[in-house]
């Protein structure tokens, strides 16, 4: 039975600015890293065989703090990288809520419909997405696998696992450094948990924000 624990990464100053990260590189903050740093004394006692990444530094630095208590090296995985939000990138929320209001609109009431103005649709991102799942489950058969990515990747693999289209995409929470598992048991994937945070409950943090 392969198993699957998949990770988002920890806060960066973007996700606290609100401002769209996707694929700008943009590193952890203080308390980012102290996020992973949690995530990996969380996950230190369990057997884990293999660490992939998306190649973002935010992702890697994650899993870096993870598979440094198991003595794995980190692999990149160019198809964990985060949505493309193409024009949107380096915007914050605020000034695409105005500068591309309609688009915003769609984007919160039919996330499935949307093309980023020279990005990614979220289509595109569960094909690439899947495929390096697929590819890793191929690789290790039978072990268990730490996959470190992003909100929006996280979120649609989720709702590929469990047999959800993409039009659920804000149905699904993902905190920093959220924890996701799942056992491959035959060809089906079996949910055991989505969004665990219990490794941040230490923490004096505020609302969830989906961002």
């Amino acid at each position: 039975m392969t198993q699957i624990i998949l990770v988002r990464h920890g806060q960066t100053p973007w996700n606290k600015d609100k401002i769209f990260r996707g694929s700008k590189d943009i590193p952890l903050n203080d308390q980012g890293q102290e996020e992973a740093r949690l995530a990996g004394e969380w996950l230190k006692g369990e057997t884990i065989h293999a660490v992939y990444t998306s190649p973002l530094s935010r992702s890697r630095d994650t899993a870096l703090a993870i598979a440094r208590h198991h003595g794995l090296q980190v692999t990149d995985l160019p198809g964990l990288s985060d949505l493309c939000y193409g024009d949107w990138e380096g915007l914050p929320l605020t000034e695409v809520k105005v500068k591309y209001a309609d688009l915003y609109r769609q984007w919160e009431t039919a996330p499935h419909t949307v093309r980023f103005p020279g990005g990614e649709t979220l289509e595109e991102l569960r094909s690439r997405a899947m495929a390096a799942v697929n590819e890793v489950v191929q690789r290790h058969p039978g072990q268990v696998v730490l996959l470190s990515a992003h909100r929006a990747v996280n979120k649609v693999l989720i709702a590929a696992l469990i047999g959800l289209d993409n039009s659920h995409f804000w149905r699904i929470g993902q905190d920093t450094t959220a924890v996701n598992r799942f056992h491959l048991v035959g060809d089906v994937w079996h949910i055991m948990s989505i969004n665990d945070a219990c490794h941040l409950r230490g923490m004096q943090r505020g609302e969830y924000v989906d961002f």
